[in-house]
């Protein structure tokens, strides 16, 4: 029997952004809501033609979404919280972004007041919760559940998808979440309450899904259940029995791909072998050790789909290393499909675009177009026999062997620095609580101090200033005069506004990583290579491909011609070391730990001369620090200490009254709060709007004894919060934390946002401290 090349999910932005311009557009009043749908049948039709073209046996649909495949799945379910509900119609526009942004009236973001057909009413409503996608850096909204949850099905977005591409002459595999996987990601809307408790009653819509999915004239359906590569205890185990019997029995002349990804399954595979599917696909680059174990235990009528194409990063794929992996596993079996390891919505589209990057660096890239040849090549090959392809496998092989060899990827000064770090470079020369008394002597700052994670909003002029000066249309002087310009307008609004500890407001920066990404050697950056983070945000994750240093400073000028513009502390702000490397491409031949600890020491420089020109406070954000964790809990220890590390090596150089500060994104903090205390940060600020402050309980738990910003305003809704809100919110803080260890600030980095939204929003936050400062909020 043949091999069969299927792929799991395509990126739905578009090669060029096309899916962020068009609900950019839409939401701001200025393109229709026929005009956003056209676009996104444009891209899905452009998407299965391209695969199609490029030699896939099984190409996917239904993996695209306007905002996120999680809320569409909720939305679909009928999942929808009674706060959105009169807002619209379940299946509506207006529903569905206000779950995934939040709507205020006021705000012209929201379109509103634009008579485009997605209005608001005068509603007021904040955005549901988001938090990562596993262990990606794609950020998915929290379903919300109570034990008077109804389901039903309120969207039939497969089966129309499905019928989209069929009208096109291509016959695709519908894809879903599983409902297993969508109930363990949710969140319980009341203490005690557990979600996989409604099982039973979401069944019955997925039955009618499949069965709707079968009639249109799918064959195969793929149900992703990522959640069986995590630690599930019996009675998830028994929920996958349950919901996978259910569809045997009530869904015939249907088969069900169970797509699993993101690690091995492990103490789960008993589990994943029984189930009644009639295919299974397992991941075979994040746990390459579970084939033997896979194919061993897997009934012979049961279709293994082999994920060897690593979904997740930018290397080329060693062809005849697979080969030599898959081909006797091929031999063996008579249903064998390859594929990448999960969908390709974490990589870029097309490497082709690039024509900037250094050429030898390019020829080891592969993009999201790039990996689909790679396994159309591996199909042929195994199909046909090495020889048919030949050419190309030599190709490859000499691309894998160039790299391997390169002077480009090893610095021996570097190797040797490292090599020097003993564990007195990671503890800082005294206890907490001799740093805070120094520090609060020094900085002189109120009860509830205020102040911003760093960011100020990336305006249109910013922009357009940006890339005037790297067409070479604005020369150094004028660009540095603009840049200067801005940032002493933020510095003196922010000192208007009565904050306590500044920011110089990052104008200069592209972003948070890339900025210090392209001033460290090691790295190389895209000029198309978008990956969506959440809804129309994108980054250009940096690919590192080498040995990390600093060849000199990075951000000193700009926060010292910051500080002398005023009076009041300025942060020095930079990225952390565990953050850089999470938001980039990592190079896959040396262990992740040896390159953080290379970009820590990188860091560490920074952070000491930022100090010797006068910082008293620096930040260095570890947002991404939970989301590195492991999967399965055996193996978190190991990188929590490496991580942790990483991050006391960049900060514990300095001196006891230089107050260290930091920034970790949405995050469950219950399972980590030991590492983060170990982090031994003077001042961590954690994202808690959405939550309502129920992150801080961790904290309250474990006494945490450092001073802690909860965010009050949420930026990633367009909604701006009232005084009264945010009043709450720090009343709800104090009620976990003592009020000295308090600082007031927003959820995150205010970049994205406008500053119709930004500016009433700070003014609110800092009129809420006070209010509670004086007793009187």
């Amino acid at each position: 029997m043949p091999v069969y090349v299927s792929n799991l999910g395509f990126p739905r932005i578009g090669a060029r952004r096309e899916l962020k311009t068009a609900l950019e557009s839409f939401w701001s009043g200025k393109a229709t809501r026929e005009a956003l749908l056209g676009t996104a049948k444009d891209l899905r039709a452009a998407t299965w033609r391209r695969q199609q073209a490029l030699g896939l046996d099984i190409v996917p649909s239904g993996d695209f979404s306007l905002y996120d495949q999680v809320l569409d799945t909720s939305v679909m379910v009928g999942a929808i919280p009674a706060l959105y509900r009169p807002l619209g119609a379940p299946e509506s526009l207006d529903v569905y972004f206000a779950m995934a942004r939040g709507t205020q009236a006021a705000n012209a973001e929201n379109g509103c007041a634009h008579g485009h057909g997605h209005g608001h009413g005068g509603a007021d409503v904040p955005a549901q919760e988001m938090t990562k996608w596993f262990d990606t850096n794609y950020h998915y909204l929290v379903p919300e559940l109570g034990p008077l949850q109804r389901f039903a099905l309120t969207t039939t977005k497969p089966v129309d998808e499905f019928r989209e591409a069929k009208a096109l002459g291509i016959h695709t595999r519908p894809v879903i979440i599983g409902p297993v996987t969508w109930l363990l990601l949710a969140k319980p809307a009341q203490e005690g309450f557990e979600p996989l408790s409604l099982l039973g009653d979401l069944l019955p819509v997925y039955v009618e899904l499949l069965s709707r999915l079968r009639d249109a004239g799918a064959d195969w359906v793929q149900i992703d259940e990522p959640a069986l590569v995590l630690d599930l205890d019996d009675a998830a185990r028994a929920a996958f029995r349950t919901a996978y019997a259910e569809f045997a029995e009530r869904v015939s002349g249907l088969k069900l791909m169970l797509a699993t990804y993101f690690g091995g399954l492990g103490d789960n595979l008993e589990t994943a072998v029984g189930l009644p599917v009639a295919g299974l696909h397992v991941d075979l680059v994040r746990a390459p050790e579970q084939l033997d174990a896979v194919v061993g235990k897997a009934p012979a009528n049961l279709t293994l789909s082999l994920g060897v194409v690593d979904g997740r990063n930018v290397w080329k794929t060693d062809l005849a290393a697979v080969l030599d992996r898959i081909a006797p596993v091929a031999a063996r079996r008579t249903k064998l499909l390859i594929a990448p390891s999960c969908s390709l919505l974490h990589v870029p589209v097309d490497l082709d675009l690039e024509t900037k990057l250094d050429p030898a660096v390019k020829d080891w890239l592969a993009f999201g177009v790039q990996k689909l040849e790679e396994l159309a090549l591996l199909g042929k090959a195994l199909n046909g026999g090495r020889e048919s392809v030949g050419e190309a496998l030599a190709a490859n092989a000499a691309s894998i062997a160039a790299r391997r060899a390169s002077p480009l990827v090893r610095d021996p000064a570097v190797r040797a620095r490292l090599a020097e770090v003993d564990a007195g470079w990671s503890v800082r020369s005294a206890p907490f609580a001799e740093r805070i008394a120094a520090q609060r002597a020094i900085l002189a700052l109120p009860p509830l101090p205020t102040t911003t994670i760093g960011s100020f909003p990336q305006t249109a002029a910013v922009r357009k200033a940006r890339a005037a000066h790297g067409k070479g249309d604005l020369d150094d002087a004028g660009y540095d005069a603009f840049l200067r310009e801005e940032t002493e307008r933020a510095i003196r609004w922010q000192e208007e506004i009565g904050l306590d500890v500044l920011v110089h407001g990052e104008f200069e920066r592209n972003d948070m990583v890339q900025y210090f990404g392209e001033q460290l050697s090691g790295f190389a950056f895209t000029k198309a290579g978008w990956v969506q983070s959440y809804g129309s945000r994108c980054v250009r994750p940096p690919i590192i491909y080498g040995d990390v240093s600093r060849p000199q400073p990075m951000t000193v000028d700009w926060w010292r011609y910051a500080q002398s513009l005023t009076e009041k502390p300025v942060k020095g702000m930079l990225t952390g070391p565990v953050t850089i490397l999470q938001w980039s491409f990592v190079r896959d031949d040396q262990p992740r730990a040896d390159t953080c600890r290379q970009i820590a020491l990188a860091i560490r420089d920074e952070v000491l001369d930022l100090e010797a020109a006068g910082a008293k406070i620096v930040q260095i954000d570890e947002a991404a620090l939970r989301e590195g964790l492991p999967l399965c809990r055996t193996d978190w220890q190991k990188y929590l200490d490496w991580a942790v590390d990483a991050f006391r090596l960049a900060s514990s150089g300095v001196r006891s009254e230089t107050q260290i500060h930091t920034h970790m994104c949405y995050s469950e903090f219950n399972d980590i709060i030991a590492a983060i205390g170990a982090m031994d940060a003077d001042v961590i600020s954690i994202e808690t709007a959405r939550s309502k402050m129920e992150l801080l309980d961790a904290f309250a738990t474990s006494a945490y004894p450092n001073e802690i910003g909860p965010g009050v305003y949420d930026i990633h809704s367009p909604r701006i919060p009232t005084p009264g809100e945010m009043q709450h919110l720090l009343r709800a803080a104090g009620e976990r934390l003592l009020v000295r260890q308090l600082w007031v600030n927003p959820d995150c980095g205010l970049k994205t946002r406008g500053w119709d939204e930004v500016r009433p929003a700070l003014v609110n936050m800092v009129e809420a401290a006070k209010a509670v400062r004086a007793g009187t909020g």
